[in-house]
Formats: structure tokens, sequence, C-alpha cells
């Protein structure tokens, strides 16, 4: 039997395995056959959280269709909150190894409960070749993008995974169903992409959904709710170095980029059931 925990950062929803106890033998089955909303645990994916050699814990996350991630900050901000209650690591900041780099936590703490956690993300990259996408130049910002016939203005940036950024009018109404898989399998993108669609709201706040690689529209990205508040800044409709409210489908994020190019992103971590289940 497999023992899971359940959690999720504003309906960003992972199975979380705790790697210091349990063992995955084929992670990228398991993710797929706990994902399964009808006749699994259901979840965006499956998160291994283990131990590491360079930091105080290491994740491994796989997407809902069993491919790896390099990156998940909802799953962050979660890792932070069981560490810290469940006894892994008894500190109110902690390293977390990740496939896009080593990630600082920190975690604020009431009576025992870990109640928000702010992580450190590390650099925006803006250079296409490194996101990877296949645009000219050192930055592709508010560059053209024909999807389906359809000419669109892209931003794009990775967060330790690639995305691509466009502001619309309107995200109530966008058939994400059935503009997100052509946006993820462009050849513009050799890795496939997570793509955000987001709207100005006011100063300093914007609204967002999300259509991610491999787990299709989830409530809430904390990488994508990063690479929107980067674009967001790069064109002018909000200001660096000052905090960015991003409205998702699930909740809001606090982000912040700063002047060493770092992204900071704050917001709650909630811990649902645990569970045992026979794989």
């Amino acid at each position: 039997m497999l023992h899971f925990t359940k959690m999720h950062g504003i309906s960003n929803d992972y199975i979380y395995v705790d790697g210091f106890r349990e063992t995955v033998a084929d992670p990228e089955r398991a993710a797929v056959l706990l994902s399964d909303r009808h006749t699994g645990v259901g979840g965006d994916g499956l998160v291994l959280i283990l131990p590491s050699e360079v930091a105080d814990l290491r994740m491994r996350m796989f997407n809902a269709d069993g491919s790896e991630g390099k990156m998940c900050g909802n799953a962050t901000r979660c890792i932070g909150k069981y560490a810290y209650e469940h006894g892994l690591v008894k500190k109110e900041r902690m390293t977390l190894e990740t496939l896009s780099g080593i990630k600082e936590l920190t975690l604020a703490v009431r009576a025992g409960k870990v109640e928000r956690v702010t992580v450190d993300m590390g650099e925006a990259v803006l250079r296409p070749s490194e996101i990877p996408a296949d645009f000219p130049g050192e930055r592709a910002v508010d560059v053209p993008l024909t999807v389906d016939g359809t000419e669109y203005r892209v931003t794009c940036v990775s967060m330790g995974n690639p995305h691509a950024v466009l502001f619309v009018d309107s995200v109530a109404d966008l058939p994400l169903e059935r503009l997100g898989p052509r946006f993820e399998r462009h050849p513009a993108f050799p890795e496939r992409v997570n793509t955000e669609f987001a709207r100005v709201v006011g100063r300093n706040e914007l609204e967002m959904r999300v259509w991610e690689r491999g787990s299709g529209e989830t409530m809430a990205c904390g990488t994508g709710a990063c690479a929107t508040a980067v674009a967001a800044v790069l064109l002018g409709h909000c200001a660096r170095n000052e905090e960015i409210t991003v409205h998702l489908r699930g909740g809001d994020l606090a982000i912040r980029w700063l002047a060493n190019n770092h992204v900071e992103m704050s917001g709650p971590a909630t811990e649902v059931f645990h569970g045992e289940i026979d794989l």
C-alpha cells in the first residue's frame, strides 16, 4: 500500500508522497493512475518529497500525463508546509532541490502551523534559446505568434519551465480547451509550453487563467503567475520591485520581480487529507 497526502496551493492540487518513508518504483505510471479524478485520487499530478545531498529536501514532480516537470511553484509551498508540520525539516527557512535549481523557502508559522510560504523562485530567464522558444534576439517580448490562423502577441519567460504569456480583454470567455493544446504543442516551443492568458485589472493587479503542459487547465500555477508578472512589468502594466497580485481561478498569489532579477512568490498551502492506495 502506498501512503500519500493530498495537498493544494490555491487549488493547484497534487498527490504528495513522503519519499523518506515510501518508495514509488514507477512514478510516471503512478502519476497517471493517481491523478485520474474518476478512478484515482485525483489531482494535477504527483510530487515526491525526497532526501537531498545539497539541500534540506529534494522535489520530483510529475504531471497528470506522467511527464516529469522541472518546477512547480505551488508544490514548493506545499512541500514547505508538509516538511515543517511532519517534522522532516523543523526550520522556518529551508532549501529545496528541484530540477531547475535550489529554491529558498521562508515559512510564516503560527502555533506550529504553516500559514503562508514565500519562495525565492530564482531568476526570470528571458533569452529565447534558454526558455526554449524559437524566436530571434535576446528577448521575445510582445512578439507575434500565429495559432490556428490567428495572430497573437506573446511574451516568453522561463521560471525553470517555459511560459508564453499573452494579455487579453477577458479571461472568462476564452475557449481554453481548444486554444490551450494549440499553444502547448506549437512548433515555436520545442519542449512544449505553459500558456498564461492574462488581463490587467489595475495597478499591480492581474487576472489569469493557465493551460499547463501535460496537465491542461489548472486552477492555479505558481511559475505561471511569476512569468505573467514578469511579462506585465516588461510591457509596462506593472511595476518592478513592487508586489503584484495575481488572481487565479483557485485564489491569489503575491509576486515581486526584484531588482536582482529574482522572482519572489508568496501564498498559502493547504493539507486536505491522508490516504493509502494499492497501485
